[in-house]
């Protein structure tokens, strides 16, 4: 069953720089793209950026665009998103999931969500 654990996540100052680590377990995991998803307090879940199972395609929303890079290795089961410039509307939990785009939304590809990862963002 998969299985999908968060880490890195904590608290940075406006400007700072964080990096989040995603361990997938129980999936076929060069099979699949993965995503990263965010859910601010008392807002909906949102797509941040996902990556090709190869790894040689990424997509980004616009409010990240240029300030986080998803990298993911296929021999550690790995995934990873790089946060620089964080801004304090990052502020959220942050998870890992295989993703899937239906309709040209990102979402998670069997509805599996994890704990996800804290992040907060002073200004």
């Amino acid at each position: 069953q998969v299985h999908m654990v968060e880490s890195g996540g904590g608290l940075v100052q406006a400007g700072g720089s964080l990096k989040l680590s995603c361990a997938a377990s129980g999936l076929n995991f060069i099979a699949y793209a993965m995503g990263w998803f965010r859910q601010a307090p008392g807002k909906e879940r949102e797509f941040v950026t996902a990556i090709s199972n190869s790894g040689y395609m990424t997509w980004s929303s616009d409010s990240v665009k240029g300030r986080f890079t998803i990298s993911r290795d296929n021999v550690k089961n790995m995934v990873y998103l790089q946060m620089d410039s964080l801004k304090p509307e990052d502020t959220a939990v942050y998870y890992c999931v295989p993703a899937i785009q239906r309709s040209g939304t990102w979402t998670s590809r069997d509805n599996y969500w994890g704990q996800g990862t804290q992040v907060t963002v002073s200004s």
